[in-house]
């Protein structure tokens, strides 16, 4: 899964980057090393205006992490999906709507996963060891996501606050040029696909289905970074820095890698 990731870039980076006009409502993007379920960060979509004439406007917009579906009661269930599985999206009901029409790219400058180390806490229970994983050029993640717009009906609907936009970040098969063995991570959007993924337009499962692979060998490389990251209130740039890990993985009899988590 993916239940922490960092986005460091700035309005103006990523409109560049994504050529993206920012929405009227962005707030003031800061820099952001440790993101968590419930936060609000920038995504990259693409939206119709009024005028179903004009061509979909691609925008920078500040989503909620943790998808509610249109359809829901409780804004609660959001907590338990900010993860959808690429494998299952057209028949989840959680999320089949959303990929026919409202999918979005989540920037990261990378993720966190733990590894499950040999060596026991205080408490007789594992000590894991956070790896920070990123591209090896330091280039921007385009992680494949979805979004649903949310109308809670206590409020009326003319409320700007009764509507929360909110996302949930597409996992699929993982691969590790690191000879290291994963069973799942972010699907991650190559740059000549972006247009083909945010097409509101577009609901061709078979096409689209043909995105939801897994990352290219090489897009991706992991090093050890302290157990600060740990705790949500601790934000920094520090928090991406290598240190020496705590319990690195030991070569198996066949000489594998043992997984370093479930990403």
């Amino acid at each position: 899964m993916c239940g922490r990731y960092a986005t460091t870039r700035s309005t103006a980076d990523l409109s560049a980057e994504f050529e993206a006009e920012p929405a009227e409502d962005l707030p003031d993007l800061r820099p952001d090393y440790n993101v968590a379920p419930t936060k609000v960060v920038p995504l990259i979509l693409e939206r119709r205006s009024s005028d179903e004439s004009q061509a979909p406007h691609r925008l920078v917009k500040a989503l909620t992490w943790g998808l509610v579906p249109s359809w829901a009661k409780d804004r609660a269930i959001g907590n338990r999906l900010i993860n959808a599985r690429a494998e299952t999206l057209g028949e989840k009901p959680s999320f089949r709507a959303a990929f026919a029409k409202r999918r979005a790219l989540v920037p990261a400058d990378g993720f966190y996963e733990w590894y499950e180390t040999d060596r026991l806490n205080a408490k007789g229970k594992p000590v894991k060891q956070p790896y920070f994983i990123h591209a090896p050029d330091g280039g921007t993640l385009a992680m494949a996501g979805l979004y649903e717009i949310w109308h809670d009906k206590t409020r009326p609907e003319d409320d700007d606050a009764s509507w929360l936009w909110t996302f949930t970040i597409i996992t699929t098969t993982a691969t590790d040029e690191l000879g290291r063995i994963h069973d799942r991570a972010p699907m991650l959007v190559p740059s000549d696909k972006w247009g083909t993924w945010l097409d509101p337009d577009l609901d061709d499962k078979d096409r689209l289905g043909e995105l939801l692979v897994p990352a290219a060998p090489g897009a991706l490389e992991a090093y050890p970074v302290s157990t600060s990251v740990n705790n949500v209130r601790n934000n920094g740039p520090e928090l991406m820095e290598p240190v020496a890990a705590e319990g690195e993985p030991e070569t198996a009899d066949d000489g594998s890698q043992p997984r370093l988590g479930d990403f």
